[in-house]
């Protein structure tokens, strides 16, 4: 299927959905073609742990502080 820009606008959910369902979806200008309109493909798996032993943090991370308690629940406390 080949559209033009300005009615591609106008359909854009349903142009989506066809190329989604494997439908061949071109995007003209001028009734030339300029892209294709096609499925996602996910570039790979993501790998976990990139920071593994590139990052450490401090002890005191989940102490809390008196300021930001404060901050959060007010001096009342």
């Amino acid at each position: 299927m080949e559209i033009n820009v300005s009615e591609a606008k106008a359909q854009l959910s349903s142009l989506i959905n066809k190329a989604h369902r494997g439908e061949r979806v071109v995007i003209c200008k001028n009734n030339l073609p300029l892209a294709d309109l096609v499925p996602h493909k996910p570039q790979g798996k993501r790998r976990l742990g990139l920071l593994q032993g590139k990052w450490t943090s401090t002890h005191d991370l989940l102490l809390k502080d008196s300021d930001v308690e404060a901050m959060f629940y007010g001096d009342a406390r």
